[in-house]
């Protein structure tokens, strides 16, 4: 037995097989989660690609829906679908980051509101928007509670390069706080598990990346592997399950203690 038999769980963000989401879904299959996949735009035949590449224990295929999470017609359609192919969703993952290219790098100051809200509508509002979509799933007369749960990077200090796509995952991560208040009373969680630097397509977007992977192991007290994902699939994982029963609006550091020290 698995700690997610028969949980119904979506998962965003899988784009290659480096995706951070990718090692959450394929751990969620094999504890016994029936998943689905989202992508979106001209990334939605990647992720189809992608879903291929998913070991099934029962050797079926992972279905893909189309999910712009900034077109709420998209949120409406999946939800539809969900409900005849499962009837209900217990859990969610949230995946979703962009910025554009301005937004990051040495010139904090370079970039304009127009810029700002695409990364805010993105990375930020869309962990709300994915709420509005399957919350409906996840209480009566379909389900009876929960789970959301975030890939964040900590911006609790300020990062070199990461600029507005910190401020940005410094709002999700009051969203999560703020949906954990509002969804709690229907038993439905909002949790965030902050990741240490993996290496995937997101991080490479990243000016200055290298930065992080050359600091993080040796700060690390447990160290650290920008290369395995595994630890950061393992916390999302339990938070999707019923093991964090009474755990709401927190942040799960996944970093191997980079955060707790000063030097």
């Amino acid at each position: 037995m698995g700690i997610l038999d028969g949980k119904k769980i979506v998962v965003t963000g899988v784009l290659t097989d480096a995706s951070l989401a990718f090692g959450v879904a394929q751990l969620a299959l094999d504890e016994g989660a029936d998943i689905v996949l989202t992508g979106a735009g001209r990334a939605l035949k990647l992720t189809q690609r992608t879903a291929r590449k998913l070991a099934h224990p029962h050797g079926a295929d992972i279905s893909v829906f189309e999910l712009d999470i900034t077109v709420p017609e998209h949120g409406v359609a999946v939800r539809e679908a969900l409900q005849e192919k499962w009837g209900r969703v217990d859990g969610v993952l949230h995946a979703i980051g962009f910025a554009p290219e301005v937004c990051l790098g040495d010139d904090f100051m370079a970039a304009q509101w127009d810029d700002v809200a695409v990364a805010m509508h993105i990375s930020t509002y869309s962990l709300k928007a994915l709420a509005d979509a399957f919350v409906p799933l996840m209480t009566p007369p379909h389900g009876t509670g929960g789970s959301f749960v975030g890939l964040d990077f900590d911006n609790s200090q300020a990062w070199p390069a990461y600029n507005w796509m910190g401020v940005a995952k410094s709002a999700l991560q009051s969203v999560s706080r703020y949906l954990a208040k509002e969804l709690g009373p229907k038993g439905i969680r909002s949790n965030l598990v902050a990741a240490g630097p993996v290496k995937t397509m997101a991080a490479k977007s990243i000016p200055g990346f290298a930065l992080f992977e050359d600091t993080w192991d040796g700060r690390a007290p447990l160290g650290w592997d920008v290369t395995d994902s595994s630890a950061v699939a393992k916390a999302v994982v339990a938070l999707l399950s019923d093991w964090f029963p009474a755990t709401t609006g927190e942040i799960i550091h996944v970093d191997g203690g980079y955060h707790a020290v000063g030097a």
